[in-house]
């Protein structure tokens, strides 16, 4: 397997994805799967076409503000995997009513697209605008069951002003999903992880619908987050509703799902409205009865954490970086613009700990990723890191 990374400039990413593809062909190196990822608003019909005419299986999807990759910060970044003893294929679909129907047939369409009917990738890599990620979960794995992991995140724009999209190539969905099925001819390793600590703080969920957490304990859920943050994360005024999406970032709730060694593991959801009725609007769901835990962040900690679950990848699968074709990384939006003025710590610790291979990394308003013993789930403020061997 060979990878490599290029930036595209917003004025000529057509030509530059033109020269870039053919630079690769004219070293041996065929395009087998590309996935870009872009900031809201660069991407044009040309591209895509241009994309589509000389990768067959292609993968594209927004990010917050851009990329980043080994080179640095870019706006559009592009990520390409040759692997002519390997298959790819990618489909996207618009949402519409039912996620879930609109998961499962962009996941046989891909299948479809790889040739491989029926059968079981070694990877699923995703792309959905936000709002549903777990339906669209449950709707790939009754195609490909729960055994394969489910990686990616959520396509973002700058502002949460609902500029994301998604696209194949055929088209720029405002409201869809982009499914790639990955069947690898070298190992892969991954990773999903966050950068935050539990504190004492905790309770159970006693009143909660989807994504819109009523009651702790049986108080108000903004009552109890409010108390557990220390006032840090401002309440709804009297009558009204309070966006608090940017200083609950640093204090998000966690879900103990499961554990590495004797360390628990905690998958985080999000708060992002305190609404006048004492609820909490959250980007994740949360069910009666889950116990949550009240996580605190460090900036310190979140601009080195990308490099550590770089290092977690790795380590699954007793990789050594001299051994690493490339990596995919998804690293939450909300985490980005937190430690926005350390970027350069963030890529650096990757870069570090992959030796200089090629990765590209997207900054998602929502994160999928595959746990140890608690399958594939969604959550947010979370990191992920997929590592893909040259050789056998």
């Amino acid at each position: 397997m060979y990878i490599s990374t290029f930036q595209l400039s917003a004025g000529a990413a057509s030509d530059d994805a033109v020269q870039a593809l053919a630079g690769m062909k004219a070293d041996g190196h065929t395009a087998s799967f590309a996935a870009l990822h872009h900031r809201a608003g660069t991407v044009d019909d040309l591209l895509l076409q241009t994309l589509k005419e000389h990768v067959p299986a292609l993968h594209c999807a927004s990010s917050c503000k851009g990329t980043m990759s080994q080179a640095g910060l870019q706006d559009l970044g592009l990520f390409v995997i040759s692997d002519p003893d390997g298959d790819y294929g990618t489909a996207a679909a618009p949402l519409g009513d039912d996620t879930e129907a609109a998961a499962t047939a962009a996941t046989v369409a891909a299948l479809e697209n790889a040739q491989r009917d029926g059968e079981a990738p070694d990877l699923v890599w995703l792309s959905i605008t936000p709002g549903n990620e777990e339906d669209a979960i449950r709707g790939i794995e009754t195609v490909i069951g729960s055994d394969v992991p489910i990686i990616g995140g959520s396509a973002a724009d700058d502002t949460v002003a609902g500029e994301w999209t998604v696209s194949d190539g055929s088209e720029q969905l405002g409201s869809g999903l982009v499914v790639s099925v990955l069947f690898c001819s070298t190992p892969i390793q991954f990773a999903y992880q966050n950068g935050y600590a539990p504190t004492a703080d905790s309770g159970v969920v006693t009143k909660s619908e989807g994504r819109k957490l009523i009651e702790i304990d049986g108080e108000p859920a903004a009552s109890v987050y409010s108390r557990w943050n220390g006032g840090g994360v401002p309440s709804a005024p009297e009558g009204g509703e309070r966006n608090i999406l940017s200083e609950a970032t640093l204090w998000p709730l966690g879900r103990e799902i499961g554990s590495l060694g004797d360390v628990p593991y905690y998958l985080l959801a999000h708060p992002c409205v305190t609404n006048d009725d004492g609820s909490l609007d959250l980007f994740a769901e949360v069910a009666e009865g889950e116990h949550l835990t009240q996580m605190q962040g460090d900036v310190a900690v979140l601009a080195a954490r990308a490099g550590r679950v770089a290092e977690f990848a790795l380590r699954a699968g007793s990789v050594k970086s001299d051994n690493v074709a490339g990596a995919l990384m998804v690293y939450c939006g909300g985490c980005m613009l937190a430690v926005e003025d350390r970027l350069s710590d963030v890529y650096g610790g990757v870069n570090s700990v992959l030796g200089g291979q090629p990765f590209l990394g997207v900054f998602t308003f929502g994160e999928q990723g595959s746990v140890h013993e608690a399958g594939n789930r969604h959550g947010n403020l979370m990191i992920s890191c997929i590592a893909f061997s040259k050789d056998p």
